[in-house]
């Protein structure tokens, strides 16, 4: 394994921390883990930063005292696909007609317009209110190429009960990142992901079609949530952020 270091300019906007290998091999460090909670006003700042240091930030949040899975390597990063990698829509298709057991509600596509507004501020907004609910987060920083990308770096493995490979997840969001303005935030303990969302749907309709999406996506969300559908696009109109966890 090769020795691995934080930029220096990078290293002085940051607390102590290091770098966390997968607890199955001897690889690449997966992330780099702060050693204490995260300040406030330190994930915007990151985030500012991404463009000119590559490392993407996350809130990240413990299951234990022992930090799991963050501090103690339960990642999975080695084999491991791209988001590149994947045709979301063909997962998305695919996803619905396996938990859905019918057509997809909207043929070949899933529809929504992508939509401008900033997503940066969307993004700080929520690090900041998560933040402020769950101080003791640490904060995790990434070397990808954006937040989506990140989820399969960092040997993410929230959703193994329903793919083992992060990177199909990742290829979905990313799609949403373009689409929706939505950003990577945070992932709570084993299995729990929170995005932020600049541009949610503006009518009924795309909030039906995003609600569809979510269930081939994640469809614990509506069996273990909502109970139906209808009643999870309800509660996703005009929603800033997401929340997904896999059971």
């Amino acid at each position: 394994m090769r020795a691995v270091e934080l930029p220096e300019a990078l290293r002085r906007l940051v607390p102590a921390g290091e770098f966390v290998l997968s607890d199955e091999g001897d690889g690449e460090p997966a992330f780099w883990l702060s050693d204490e909670p995260a300040d406030p006003g330190l994930w915007p700042r990151l985030r500012a930063a991404h463009g000119e240091f590559g490392y993407w930030p996350l809130l990240l949040g413990a299951d234990d005292d022992d930090g799991a899975p963050w501090a103690t390597g339960e990642v999975f990063p080695d084999g491991k696909t791209t988001p590149a990698d994947h045709d979301p829509t063909t997962l998305l298709r695919e996803w619905w007609r396996l938990y859905a057991k019918e057509a997809p509600p909207f043929g070949d596509a899933w529809p929504a317009p992508a939509r401008q507004a900033d997503p940066d501020a969307a993004a700080d907004s929520l690090a900041e209110e998560l933040l402020a609910k769950n101080p003791a987060m640490r904060l995790g920083l990434v070397a990808a190429g954006s937040g989506a990308e990140a989820l399969a770096a960092s040997g993410w493995d929230g959703p193994a009960n329903y793919t083992n490979d992060t990177g199909e997840i990742a290829a979905v969001v990313r799609d949403w990142e373009r689409r929706y303005g939505v950003r990577v935030v945070a992932l709570d303990g084993y299995a729990t992901l929170y995005l932020s969302v600049s541009a949610p749907p503006a009518d009924r309709e795309q909030v039906g079609h995003l609600a569809a999406e979510h269930f081939a996506f994640c469809p614990d969300n509506i069996w273990q949530g909502a109970g139906t559908l209808a009643t999870y696009a309800e509660q996703l109109a005009g929603a800033t952020f997401w929340t997904f966890w896999w059971d």
